[in-house]
C-alpha cells in the first residue's frame, strides 16, 4: 500500500512520493497574529497535524514548518487602536494561537519562523526578482510583473485576464493591476518599528513573499508538500508559486489544502462575527471533543460547526475514553511503546493511505470498540486485549489516544464519567434483579427498556447481569 494525496495543483490524486525518501518536509501557512484564534483557524493545523503523524507512523522523517505572519495592514491599524505597540499586539495573539494550537494536541513545528525574523532573506529574494526581470519598482514599493511569468494563475487553473486587480496599491502604480507588492514602503504615520531598510527604501515585505523566502530558507529550493486552509489558494499560494519559481526554484512539488470550518453554510470569520473563540470551545468541552470534531470530518470536505457537533464529539469520546479505560482496568494498560510498535489493521491503513480518509478510518475503530465492549460482557480477555491495543494504535495515529500522555487529564475526567455512570447502572441493575426475584416482570421489563432507550445494553449471565453501551451509541 502507498500513500496518495490529493494534490490541488493537479487536481488528482497522486502517490506520495518525498523528494528524498524517507524524509518529507512540510511548509504550512500559519496564522496571521492579529487576534484571538477562532475554531475555523485550528481546521488546517489538525488536518496537517493528522499529516504529519501519519507519515511518521509510516516510517517517516517530517520536517513541519508553520509560519507566523506578525506585521501587516490589519495588525498594524488594530495595534494602533488599542493604543498598543504593533510587535507586542502580536505577540499576544501569536501565544494565543500556540496555546490553541496545543490544546488540540497540534504538534510544535520544527520550525515556527516569523516574517520580521527574516527580512534580509525577504530582501534578498525580492532583489533577485528585480535583477531577473520579474519584479519593478515604483515610489519606494516593489511588485511582482505578473506578465513577466507565463505560468502565473497555474496553481489555481485561472487565466489572468479573469483575475481581479491585486488591492495591495492602487491599479496606476502598477505596470498591470494584477501585480502584487513584494515590499511595500513605508506609509506616512505608521510607526518607525515598523518598517526596515532596503535598497528601495524603507519599507515592510508583503504578505507572499515571506512565505517564500521562509521556506527557501528551512526547507531549500524545492520541498514536498504545502498546505495552508482552501482560503489560501488565491491569490496567496498562487502568488507564493510565482514569486519562487520565477526565482528559479522548485518551490513546492505537491499542494494541499483543508477546508473551511462553516456556521450555516457560511465560512467561520471574524468579520461576519461567527467565529467561535477556541478559549470559549475549550470552556464548554474537552479538548480532545474539539481535535475530534475538527479531524472527523474528511480534510478537503467542509466541516458544518454548531453546538450539535460538539456534543456529538464530545459523546464520541466519551465512548472511546470509556473503551480504553475500562478495557484497561481488565486486562492491565498497554505501555506506549507497545502502541507505537503495533500493527495497524489493513482497512485503517488503507483509508488512511488513501488521502487521509479520517472518516473511513474512524469507522474502523467505532468497529473495533464494539467488538472490544462485547469482548468485556462476554469476559473475553484475550479478545480485549487485542482490541484495546488495536484501538489505542489506530486512535494515536491520529494524535486522539486517550491514554497518551497528551490526553492524560482528559481520560481521567472521562474515566471519572464512566465510574459515575457504572454506580448509576449498577443501581438499576440491582433494582432489576430484585424484580426478576420477586417474579415482578413488569417491573424487571421496564428498568432494561429505560436503559435501552438511554444506550445501555444488559446482558444476563451465570455470575449476574453485565452492562456496556450499544454499539450506536
Amino acid at each position: 500500500m502507498t500513500l496518495h494525496l490529493f494534490d490541488t495543483s493537479t487536481r488528482t490524486e497522486r502517490a506520495f512520493e518525498p523528494l528524498e525518501p524517507g524524509k518529507v518536509g512540510i511548509y504550512l501557512c500559519g496564522p496571521t497574529v492579529q487576534g484571538s484564534p477562532h475554531v475555523g483557524h485550528l481546521r488546517s493545523a489538525v488536518a496537517f497535524d493528522v499529516l504529519q503523524r501519519w507519515l511518521e507512523r509510516t516510517g517517516h522523517d517530517v520536517t513541519m514548518v508553520r509560519n507566523v505572519t506578525d506585521i501587516d495592514d490589519k495588525t498594524l491599524a488594530k495595534a494602533a487602536e488599542a493604543g498598543v505597540p504593533w510587535w507586542a499586539w502580536a505577540l499576544t495573539f501569536e501565544r494565543e494561537f500556540q496555546a490553541a494550537y496545543a490544546a488540540v494536541g497540534v504538534r510544535p513545528p520544527a520550525a515556527e519562523p516569523r516574517a520580521t525574523g527574516h527580512i534580509p532573506e525577504i530582501i534578498a529574494l525580492v532583489a533577485a526578482l528585480v535583477d531577473g526581470g520579474h519584479a519593478y519598482e515604483h515610489d519606494g514599493s516593489v511588485y511582482f510583473d505578473v506578465r513577466s511569468f507565463p505560468e502565473y494563475g497555474s496553481l489555481t487553473r485561472q487565466a489572468l485576464e479573469d483575475l481581479t486587480p491585486a488591492p495591495d496599491a492602487p491599479a496606476d502604480a502598477k505596470r498591470d493591476p494584477r501585480d502584487f507588492a513584494l515590499w511595500k514602503a513605508a506609509k506616512p504615520g505608521e510607526p518607525a518599528t515598523a518598517s526596515w531598510d532596503s535598497p528601495w527604501g524603507p519599507g515592510r515585505p508583503g504578505w507572499h513573499i515571506e512565505c517564500s523566502a521562509m521556506a527557501r530558507r528551512f526547507l531549500g529550493s524545492e520541498f514536498d508538500i504545502h498546505g495552508g486552509g482552501l482560503d489560501l489558494r488565491f491569490p496567496h499560494h498562487e502568488n507564493e508559486q510565482a514569486q519562487s519559481r520565477a526565482a528559479g526554484d522548485g518551490f513546492a512539488r505537491l499542494w494541499m489544502h483543508s477546508a473551511w470550518v462553516t456556521q450555516s453554510g457560511a465560512k467561520m470569520s471574524k468579520s461576519l462575527g461567527n467565529g467561535l473563540l477556541v478559549s470559549e470551545v475549550l470552556s464548554r468541552y474537552p479538548a480532545p471533543a474539539l481535535r475530534l470534531a475538527l479531524a472527523q470530518v474528511h480534510y478537503r470536505s467542509m466541516l458544518e460547526y454548531s453546538d450539535q457537533t460538539m456534543e456529538d464529539a464530545a459523546a464520541t469520546w466519551g465512548r472511546l475514553a470509556g473503551f480504553v479505560s475500562r478495557a484497561s482496568e481488565r486486562v492491565g494498560a498497554v505501555s506506549s511503546a507497545e502502541v507505537a510498535a503495533a500493527e495497524l489493521p489493513e482497512a485503517f491503513v488503507e483509508a488512511m493511505d488513501d488521502d487521509l480518509s479520517v472518516p473511513r478510518a474512524l469507522a474502523h475503530v467505532h468497529e473495533t470498540v464494539r467488538s472490544g465492549n462485547a469482548a468485556l460482557t462476554a469476559g473475553d480477555d484475550a479478545t480485549v486485549s487485542s482490541a484495546l491495543l488495536s484501538v489505542r494504535a489506530m486512535l494515536g495515529a491520529l494524535g486522539l489516544d486517550p491514554a497518551s500522555e497528551e490526553w492524560a487529564e482528559a481520560g481521567s475526567e472521562s474515566s471519572g464519567a464512566m465510574t459515575a455512570l457504572d454506580s448509576l447502572v449498577r443501581a438499576d441493575i440491582d433494582a432489576r434483579a430484585a424484580a426478576r426475584a420477586a417474579k415482578d416482570w413488569a417491573t424487571a421489563d421496564a428498568i432494561r427498556d429505560r436503559l435501552a432507550a438511554a444506550g445501555i445494553v444488559i446482558e444476563d449471565a451465570a455470575d449476574g447481569a453485565r452492562w456496556s453501551l450499544a454499539a450506536d451509541s
